[in-house]
């Protein structure tokens, strides 16, 4: 009865859930009913007395270490059915501790732990399972997850269910990406106006008697003596290299945008490049900052091996500080992994008339 009372608030509550991320790391609080499937025969400390099932209530203890790994103390009020010599039911408890790995930091969960049971006499069970979790807010999530309990004291082999809601204190939200600077405005040179002349044999609106520039292309802007003029122009190419998880190797798909940086370096030779390496926000922020840096360490190698002068690249790593989307999914955590450049040189172009 008390599990069936715990299942039909966990499935009200579960159906209001809205926007919930997952905890990443703190101390959570919780309650639960479970389920355990005995078949103690021929109890040691009372002769031809059967322990079949119990149903049971408890409490847990929790802590989230990272994305990866949590640990918990419980303890539960278990009631097991009697046969045998004996029928009816015996009050019972149960205490122990769980480790609980998280698959890639998601709601799916291993668990492993030592539990006793006091039941005539005290008995040590190892246990194995696996379970899930689901916040129905930033702080309060549900789980429900099942195990195998394996005796050491004598050789029973049970099952067992059970379900749960828990309270997480401190629960971590996404961090908003910060927002890039607008580039600055490109100034644009004013038009000269065009003189009329008597006499232009070229056609650029500059008479023969000033021009210094004899026959200067009809599509040419001119200057006040008749030449060509020019005005600067801001030039830019951009390099986008993305990244498996944990891995810093650059993928051959990207050698054609790499060559494309290089020969904007060879054609403007004063132009440096700043290779911005990035992680996704899944692990340990120390690790993250490492593996961007070697990210960007590994397209400088690539570029410098071109023939770019090393003086010429720089490489820093961002870690997980500037995510491009903050989601805690595959998809958003691929965009992450990436290193980024952006080339802005000036080169003097015609103008046109």
């Amino acid at each position: 009865m008390k599990f069936r009372m715990l299942s039909l608030a966990v499935a009200i509550l579960a159906t209001s859930a809205v926007n919930a991320k997952e905890q990443k790391e703190g101390v959570y609080l919780g309650v639960f009913g479970d389920f355990y499937k005995a078949k103690w025969q021929d109890m040691r400390d009372a002769a031809s007395v059967n322990i079949d099932d119990s149903t049971s209530w408890g409490a847990e203890l929790g802590y989230r270490f990272n994305d990866y790994w949590s640990a918990r103390l419980e303890y539960a009020d278990m009631d097991f059915d009697l046969s045998g010599a004996q029928n009816g039911s015996l009050s019972s408890d149960r205490i122990g501790v769980d480790g609980l790995y998280h698959f890639n930091g998601g709601p799916f969960y291993a668990l492993f732990g030592l539990k006793s049971i006091d039941a005539y006499s005290s008995n040590t069970f190892a246990n194995l399972g696996a379970g899930y979790r689901h916040h129905l807010t930033d702080n309060v999530f549900v789980n429900a997850e099942t195990a195998l309990y394996q005796g050491l004291d004598r050789g029973y082999t049970d099952v067992g269910a059970k379900l749960g809601i828990n309270y997480a204190f401190g629960a971590t939200a996404s961090k908003p990406a910060k927002a890039a600077p607008a580039p600055a405005p490109i100034s644009k040179p004013e038009s000269k106006p065009v003189v009329q002349a008597p006499k232009d044999a070229d056609k650029d609106g500059i008479t023969d008697v000033e021009d210094r520039c004899a026959n200067t292309p009809v599509v040419d802007a001119v200057d006040s003596s008749g030449c060509t003029l020019y005005k600067d122009e801001e030039v830019t190419v951009s390099l986008l290299v993305r990244f498996p998880n944990n891995n810093s190797a650059v993928s051959q798909q990207y050698l054609n945008d790499i060559a494309a940086v290089v020969k904007f370096l060879n054609e403007f030779p004063e132009t440096t490049v700043r290779l911005e390496g990035h992680t996704s926000a899944v692990g340990k922020a120390e690790y993250n900052k490492w593996l961007s840096q070697k990210r960007a360490d590994s397209v400088a190698k690539q570029l410098i091996e071109e023939g770019i002068d090393a003086s010429r690249v720089s490489a820093i790593g961002y870690g997980e500080e500037r995510l491009k989307n903050t989601a805690n999914t595959e998809a958003a955590h691929a965009q992450n992994r990436r290193v980024e450049a952006k080339l802005i040189s000036v080169k003097r172009v015609k103008v046109k008339r």
